[in-house]
């Protein structure tokens, strides 16, 4: 999996334009892209979860 393919949550909170805070209650709800932790401790979200869940967040809006 390449690098670039993970990405740190900073770089997935400026994606969707939202806080940490903001992003916790989402997923706390269930409602936000699944995080991903790895061996030494630092969480990331693949890049392909991130446009899935945009994807599905466009597919619920528009049916």
């Amino acid at each position: 999996m390449p690098h670039t393919d993970l990405l740190r949550l900073p770089e997935v909170l400026a994606t969707l334009g939202i806080s940490r805070a903001a992003f916790y209650r989402m997923r706390s709800r269930g409602q936000a892209p699944r995080l991903h932790k790895l061996p030494n401790g630092h969480i990331r979200v693949l890049r392909s979860d991130l446009d899935a869940w945009l994807a599905g967040l466009v597919d619920t809006t528009t049916t």
